[in-house]
């Protein structure tokens, strides 16, 4: 769970949650939802996304509204791994309480092509474009964060928490 490769998805600045699953999408099914997924960005997205691919974004991803929706749709395409150059702090911690592996990497956006082999190390932080030999350095992720990570999401992780407070 700690090395992630798959081929890029590229997205643009200031992507809101909103736009990540439409307002008239959320009331759906996870299932129905994924569907719809960054709809309006790239229509074709949902339906050719492969188990593992990368989610590359560039800033603000995940802005505005801090549904939880999002990310768990996102999760939910079979996406591995989000890279973006910075994430809005809600969607940032919504990321790791639903499971969805997220690093902050900045030059992420510069350095990727849509369709590009992107292999990424979340214990290191080391971002690599395999289809072009570069390399970057995310930011590190907190211990805690990594923890609920490898737990699948908050709530698998709640168990654990319980036993640590008795």
């Amino acid at each position: 769970m700690d090395i992630f490769k798959g081929r890029c998805w590229k997205f643009g600045d200031n992507i809101p949650t909103d736009q990540i699953v439409r307002a008239e999408r959320v009331l759906l099914t996870i299932d129905e939802m994924k569907q719809y997924v960054l709809e309006n960005y790239n229509p074709n997205f949902a339906r050719e996304v492969q188990a593992g691919d990368i989610l590359v974004a560039g800033k603000h991803f995940g802005q505005s509204s801090g549904r939880a929706v999002a990310p768990k749709a996102l999760k939910a395409t079979g996406i591995g791994l989000v890279i973006v150059e910075y994430a809005a702090r809600l969607f940032y911690r919504n990321a790791f309480e639903t499971g969805l592996p997220l690093l902050e990497c900045p030059g992420i956006h510069d350095m990727v092509s849509e369709g590009d082999i992107v292999e990424a190390r979340l214990e290191t932080g080391l971002v690599s474009n395999l289809s072009t030999g570069r390399t970057l350095q995310a930011r590190p992720i907190a211990p805690f964060l990594m923890e609920m990570l490898r737990a699948g999401g908050l709530i698998e992780m709640a168990p654990r928490l319980e036993r640590m407070t008795v």
